[in-house]
């Protein structure tokens, strides 16, 4: 089983942050996770961290697709990842409606189709093959539409990327997981139950399937964010979860096309979704946090004193033995000591 550290859309106090992030590398975690929403990008704090690390892989979970062309990420990525010695993860994904139009002001467009022409392309430029040439239904390169001067050549990197470099997506709607499985390297569920692997299995091999043979359990790379909170009153442990969860629940997405809140009924959360829901879009978010259910918590994160921490992680280490998980990425701001409770435990 490997280990992630999830540091969120933004580093408040950066020396903190550094801290936990060479905490976590001393403690053998295998990667550190950025991520941005419309503050705080994700590329510039990895940047930051491989430069201050030396073995830790960081990756971003995720780059807004919309808010950067294909080859700009792709540019990103090798860069990175040259400068770094290999330890670099590109994690890309759609965001939602609400951020890509209204902070990014471009079309939301067809999302899982965007993903595939946006992996097929950041691919052909690490492959350096030949010059770039793409014609999609969201990008053509050269480009030839409306404002076009014809001056557009294809153009070949002038940096050689590597073609091992792994990119994974945002995924936990049945379509963007086949999606995932048939064309990136890995996935990023945003909570998960490790008892609830039937919510994944059959669109995971779906999409397996219409890989060619390319893909498959063995070879990709399950990553959920895990949050993990220590505390000896189980109840102030489970509260600053519950208040992750009822923001994504309820107020990340507009009430009719919120990701998430489809994924907590997936689960078995219809009626405390919505009640969710209906108490964060009201400005109510104390009332939201307290609608989250004891027993979702549970099931999707590490909360309590550390021997319910423990106790707990036999769960995933099963789900690790099995290839359910890849690596658990850690989140919903961890201390040192949670860090430590929990490498020890997979030992």
């Amino acid at each position: 089983m490997k280990f992630g550290l999830q540091l969120g859309v933004s580093a408040t106090d950066p020396k903190q942050a550094l801290a936990l992030v060479l905490e976590a590398e001393k403690l053998g975690f295998d990667s550190v996770w950025t991520s941005e929403a419309y503050g705080s990008d994700a590329v510039s704090p990895a940047a930051w961290m491989l430069a201050r690390t030396t073995r830790i892989k960081a990756g971003t979970a995720i780059m807004q697709m919309p808010a950067r062309t294909p080859a700009m990420t792709a540019m990103t990525a090798m860069t990175l990842n040259a400068l770094s010695g290999g330890r670099f993860i590109l994690g890309i994904g759609p965001s939602g409606p609400q951020v890509v139009e209204g902070w990014h002001g471009v079309g939301y467009g067809k999302p899982l189709q965007r993903t595939r022409e946006y992996i097929e392309i950041v691919r052909k430029i690490i492959a350096r093959a030949e010059p770039l040439i793409f014609s999609g239904e969201h990008y053509q390169i050269p480009y030839k539409g409306e404002g076009a001067t014809g001056l557009g050549k294809p153009l070949k990197s002038i940096l050689h990327g590597d073609d091992s470099l792994k990119i994974y997506t945002a995924a936990i709607a049945p379509a963007s997981i086949r999606n995932a499985a048939e064309i990136a390297d890995g996935m990023f569920p945003i909570f998960m139950n490790p008892e609830r692997f039937e919510l994944f299995q059959p669109h995971l091999e779906a999409g397996f399937a219409k890989s060619s043979g390319a893909k498959s359990f063995a070879n990709f790379d399950i990553c959920p964010f895990f949050p993990v909170s220590l505390h000896d009153d189980l109840e102030q442990a489970r509260l600053p979860v519950k208040q992750h969860l009822a923001l994504y629940v309820g107020g990340m997405g507009a009430r009719e096309k919120n990701f998430y809140n489809d994924y907590a009924k997936r689960l078995g959360y219809a009626d405390e979704a919505a009640r969710i829901q209906d108490a964060f879009l009201a400005g109510r978010r104390k009332e939201a946090a307290a609608a989250v259910p004891d027993q979702l918590v549970d099931e999707v994160a590490l909360v309590g004193p550390a021997d319910r921490i423990r106790a707990r992680m036999a769960v995933w280490k099963q789900a690790a033995a099995t290839r359910q998980v890849d690596t658990i990425i850690l989140g919903v701001n961890p201390t040192a000591e949670a860090l430590r409770v929990v490498a020890e435990a997979a030992a």
